[in-house]
């Protein structure tokens, strides 16, 4: 890959559970034009989903939808579970991986919990946007009128078809977990020093299952990282992006003097 090559390399970028890839705007806005957000399956523009889906399905739809060639792919929540199977089944895709605010391998309590709240997002929506709306922004520090889209775009979900991705986003963790391991491309673990749900704790746990993972906890940040430190994300963003290009510059110069 030339220099030229990988400065058009795609940056993908995957939203979380309830989003739609509005979210990504901040980010969109320093990335540039290499930047193409996608509404996951039963999310934004996309039918909704009326039946349970596996991780698997969930992220073939995905991958069905993605630009040709290799992109640097970089999920957030729901979104990063279905990035790691995309990168786990098409190595050959995926140039690099970014893992933001991402639940890994959850302990029997982090399950129990998690599963609680999809429960209670099946029977009682409003809810379930008032605590995410809590979780994800309590004491951040962002903007009113950025909570209050945030919230627009909740609660304009379908229920049933939120129930469904939820569902994945609850046990998908488990699903992938044996796949971390085959996992080849460079990859960026990165996550908010006080996420209550997608922990600094989780984010060590997907750098000891991905070889060679890079970490980075952002302090004083929550569950929105993307949203709340745009520039800190695409900074390290842009790191892996560099070594990675570097690395493989280097490994083809080298076969070039063999």
């Amino acid at each position: 890959m030339s220099s030229t090559q990988a400065q058009q390399t795609p940056i993908v970028l995957l939203h979380g559970v309830g989003l739609d890839r509005t979210m990504w705007a901040p980010v969109e806005a320093l990335l540039g034009e290499r930047a193409v957000a996608l509404d996951l399956p039963g999310h934004g523009a996309q039918p909704p989903l009326r039946a349970p889906t596996s991780l698997a399905d969930f992220a073939a739809d995905i991958e069905r939808r993605l630009p040709d060639g290799p992109i640097h792919l970089v999920g957030f929540s729901l979104g990063a579970l279905a990035a790691q199977h995309i990168a786990s089944r098409a190595p050959e895709r995926v140039a690099t991986l970014t893992c933001v605010s991402s639940v890994c391998r959850r302990t029997p309590d982090e399950r129990a919990a998690v599963l609680e709240r999809l429960a209670s997002a099946r029977t009682d929506f409003g809810a379930t946007v008032e605590r995410s709306l809590e979780r994800w922004y309590s004491g951040s520090g962002v903007s009113a009128s950025t909570i209050a889209e945030t919230r627009r775009v909740l609660e304009a979900n379908d229920v049933e078809s939120f129930g469904h991705a939820y569902e994945i986003f609850a046990t998908g963790d488990q699903q992938v977990s044996d796949a971390l391991g085959a996992i080849t491309a460079p990859t960026l673990a990165i996550t908010g020093e006080l996420d209550p749900g997608s922990t600094p704790d989780m984010t060590r746990r997907l750098a000891d299952a991905i070889p060679g993972t890079r970490t980075q906890v952002v302090p004083g940040v929550r569950h929105m990282l993307p949203v709340e430190a745009p520039s800190t994300l695409v900074d390290e963003l842009e790191a892996l992006i560099g070594d990675a290009e570097l690395s493989i510059q280097r490994h083809h110069e080298g076969a070039h003097h063999d």
